[in-house]
């Protein structure tokens, strides 16, 4: 099974998405959308932000 992202309503009504990994666990989740097209949309700007995105340590240093 592959990951996948999961559309829901929240207890006050608005859309959120939740990443789950193969194993069915929650890695990520966004934040709250008034519509569900709005939730649709922000898994498709995760995906595509995901591609390239570098990891920032900022604990280095410290």
């Amino acid at each position: 099974m592959a990951a996948k992202f999961e559309i829901y309503e929240d207890a006050a009504g608005k859309y959120r998405f939740r990443l789950k990994a193969a194993n069915g666990e929650e890695v990520a989740s966004g934040q709250a959308y008034e519509t569900k097209a709005a939730a649709v949309k922000g898994t498709e700007a995760v995906k595509r932000a995901a591609q390239d995105a570098e990891l920032k340590d900022l604990t280095e240093g410290n």
